[in-house]
């Protein structure tokens, strides 16, 4: 009777695993677009992305336990501060080291530097103890046909979907999304059609932060606060933005989905400790058969 119960058992937990993979990928998918955006219009590959993540869900902490305010208005507060670090990032400290030419690798290498800075200030201001929003921490779950799904999470799915599909149009619709992409394709063009592509650039530095910090707070809801975060979803991003093809939004959202759906259905068959060694195999095996990323475009090299 066991043994015949076993496949039943996880056959029925799939679509519980499937919206929770759902709702992880959308989440990983607001970070890594901007990821991806400051990829395509810089050519920087920011191992510091992860910290902006973790500075999201730690600046929601200060603003909400710290200083008392709900989590609605601590989060919309913690994107705001995000996005104008962001801005102070890209002006202090990218925009210069551009001006003087410095070599996509030193770049790298300068955003590992920065990365290992914020976790170090996380780690000193915040302690490394692990801890909960105020809000929202315990619910109980509504039932949606075979899933329970928490009101908190259906919140978090339906505001990523909304934030996703306003850059989508933002990126298609709008100037300035019309001129990132521009910037994306070939910056030397763009240039000289007349784009200000550092103005352009900073845009992207700004609304990139800004996604990275909601996607911080979103995540720390579904976990919990601490100064690791981002560090733990970074690889999961990076992960997303390639299976995407590097340099696209789409591409981004497309890559994350898959990602993020896969590590939970990946439990299923191998231990949870393994779920991102999982997700990892698949990006591999796709980059095998299309290296250009599943939405990305083939270059010609030589």
């Amino acid at each position: 009777g066991e043994a015949a119960a076993g496949p039943q058992s996880r056959w029925e937990r799939a679509p519980q695993l499937f919206v929770g993979g759902l709702q992880y990928g959308l989440v990983i998918a607001m970070a890594a677009i901007g990821l991806s955006l400051i990829f395509g219009t810089t050519g920087l590959t920011n191992f510091a992305h992860g910290e902006l993540v973790t500075g999201g869900a730690l600046l929601g902490y200060v603003f909400n336990v710290g200083l008392g305010l709900n989590l609605i208005p601590a989060t919309l507060l913690a994107v705001v501060v995000g996005a104008a670090f962001g801005a102070l990032l890209d002006r202090g400290l990218w925009r210069p080291l551009r001006r003087r030419g410095t070599g996509l690798i030193a770049a790298l290498v300068v955003s590992i530097g920065l990365s290992l800075v914020l976790r170090y200030v996380y780690l000193y201001f915040y302690g490394g103890s692990q801890r909960s929003y105020a809000q929202y921490a315990t619910q109980d779950p509504l039932e949606v046909g075979p899933v329970l799904i928490l009101q908190r999470d259906l919140v978090i799915i339906a505001v990523a979907l909304l934030v996703l599909i306003g850059i989508g149009l933002a990126l298609s619709r709008t100037r300035i999304g019309k001129a990132t992409r521009a910037v994306s394709d070939n910056p030397s063009l763009a240039a000289s059609s007349g784009i200000d592509v550092e103005r352009v650039i900073n845009v992207v530095w700004v609304v990139g932060a800004g996604l990275a910090v909601l996607g911080g707070v979103f995540l720390a809801l579904s976990q919990q606060v601490g100064y690791q975060l981002g560090q733990n979803a970074l690889l999961l991003l990076f992960a997303g933005v390639t299976l995407g093809g590097l340099g696209t939004a789409y591409g981004a959202l497309v890559g994350s989905l898959v990602i993020g759906v896969f590590t939970q259905l990946s439990t299923l068959f191998i231990p949870a400790e393994l779920q991102v060694v999982g997700a990892l195999v698949v990006l591999i095996l796709i980059l095998i058969v299309r290296p250009q990323g599943i939405l990305g475009r083939a270059e010609r090299i030589g």
